[in-house]
């Protein structure tokens, strides 16, 4: 069988082969955090072409629309490593290793005691035992990968992930989201170098990220809509 993997298309599409399992979460809020919900179910294949210009009307799988738009998609993320490139947040019991990589899917945020909204980092920063689990929770819950708790040797601590590609969908903020990648799922830019091999990375579909191939949350300034968002 063929190995899962994901390549970048010059002025074209995402192609991705081996069989990655593909489906569709919504981001719900629940009490001051957010959960996943189950979306439609989507075409199952081995080998697949997803858009990466925004324009598909067959969303999230390619049409061809790039063509005819005469999408470009230079890739400008940079290719240094998550260890370049994050920076350190020391917390009085652990650390975050944080890369700023942010697809604005709000999952490191969370209700305190007091049933308030709080982020990941003001938690952090209490510095106590009891809210350790909450920091490790959030950070592996982000699906941008931006953040990873620390071990005390130095390994980042990362959460068991299937392989798959999750098209996400968020109708709180009235968008359609990027493609959250989890699973080490090898990525393969447009000139066949490889991008470090991560765990959860997001990709871009609007075509508008200033990080291509990685989503930096333009979809949401810029009201990105596939055509499948809850109205």
């Amino acid at each position: 069988m063929e190995s899962m993997r994901i390549k970048v298309i010059k002025g074209g599409p995402y192609h991705v082969s081996g069989a990655v399992p593909l489906d569709e979460k919504i981001v719900r809020p629940q009490g001051q955090g957010y959960v996943w919900e189950d979306g439609r179910e989507l075409e199952q294949k081995s080998d697949y072409y997803l858009c990466r210009c925004g324009h598909s009307s067959s969303a999230p799988f390619c049409d061809g629309t790039h063509k005819k738009r005469g999408f470009v998609g230079a890739e400008t993320a940079s290719t240094d490593t998550f260890d370049q490139r994050a920076e350190t947040i020391e917390g009085k019991s652990l650390t975050v290793r944080d890369d700023k990589r942010c697809a604005f899917v709000r999952f490191c945020h969370a209700e305190n005691a007091q049933g308030e909204r709080e982020n990941i980092w003001s938690i952090l920063a209490k510095g106590d035992v009891a809210s350790d689990g909450t920091v490790r929770e959030l950070a592996s819950a982000c699906p941008a990968g931006r953040l990873n708790v620390q071990s005390e040797s130095g390994e980042l601590l990362e959460p068991e992930l299937k392989p798959g590609i999750t098209v996400v969908q968020d109708p709180e903020q009235a968008v359609s989201a990027g493609l959250y990648v989890h699973g080490y799922i090898p990525l393969e830019s447009a000139d066949g170098e490889e991008y470090e091999l991560r765990n959860r990375y997001m990709l871009c579909r609007c075509g508008l990220s200033r990080e291509k191939p990685i989503c930096d949350a333009t979809h949401v300034p810029a009201a990105f809509d596939d055509g499948h968002i809850e109205k």
